[in-house]
């Protein structure tokens, strides 16, 4: 049997919940606002730690977010802001916490403007996926949304956790170049007038 080949991080061969996201998720270009709002809070939730903290964390996080609900988040009070601090299956971060509500309403503000945050998200790479390589902690395009998003009052958004959405969400494909996931991404064209992959 032939030897998958994947990106050489820490720990990707010895956790199926990693292995998983880096074969179903990462890179993989995304239009659907309701996971780009899950990963921008994930995101900003991630500073500090590691990556597969927070995925070990996703599910409760989506259960104590209200399934990442953008609606809801926004609207979110002090009493909720206590229930999350008090959830031990969580990042409890007061800060953190507050830049999710804060980030939700201004989320909405980018969807009424551009009619979805995917089009306003991806309007800065003219709709295509970006190949570059080698992987950096942050470039001028995290730079130059991440400017966007402070200017428009997001926070906790700086340019490299910019960075590590835009892979995430598939603006950039970082695969290693002989990891079998960029050989698949190569192969995918967007179409830029429906924004879907064909």
């Amino acid at each position: 049997m032939e030897k998958v080949i994947r990106c050489d991080w820490p720990g990707l061969n010895t956790s199926d919940l990693y292995q998983k996201y880096h074969d179903d998720e990462w890179g993989i270009p995304s239009y659907d606002d309701h996971h780009l709002f899950e990963m921008l809070v994930l995101e900003s939730f991630q500073s500090g730690l590691s990556w597969l903290t927070i995925l070990n964390k996703r599910d409760s996080f989506r259960k104590a977010f209200d399934q990442f609900d953008v609606m809801l988040v926004s609207n979110y009070k002090e009493e909720k802001i206590e229930a999350l601090m008090n959830d031990k299956a969580i990042v409890r971060s007061r800060g953190k916490i507050k830049a999710a509500i804060l980030n939700a309403n201004i989320f909405i503000d980018i969807q009424a403007e551009f009619n979805s945050f995917s089009n306003y998200l991806w309007s800065f790479t003219n709709h295509q996926t970006i190949y570059d390589h080698p992987i950096k902690t942050q470039s001028e395009l995290s730079y130059m949304i991440s400017s966007d998003l402070k200017k428009r009052g997001m926070k906790y958004l700086g340019p490299v956790t910019v960075q590590a959405y835009l892979e995430a969400v598939g603006l950039t494909n970082h695969h290693s170049k002989d990891c079998y996931k960029y050989v698949i991404n190569m192969s995918l064209k967007v179409h830029k007038d429906t924004n879907s992959i064909i």
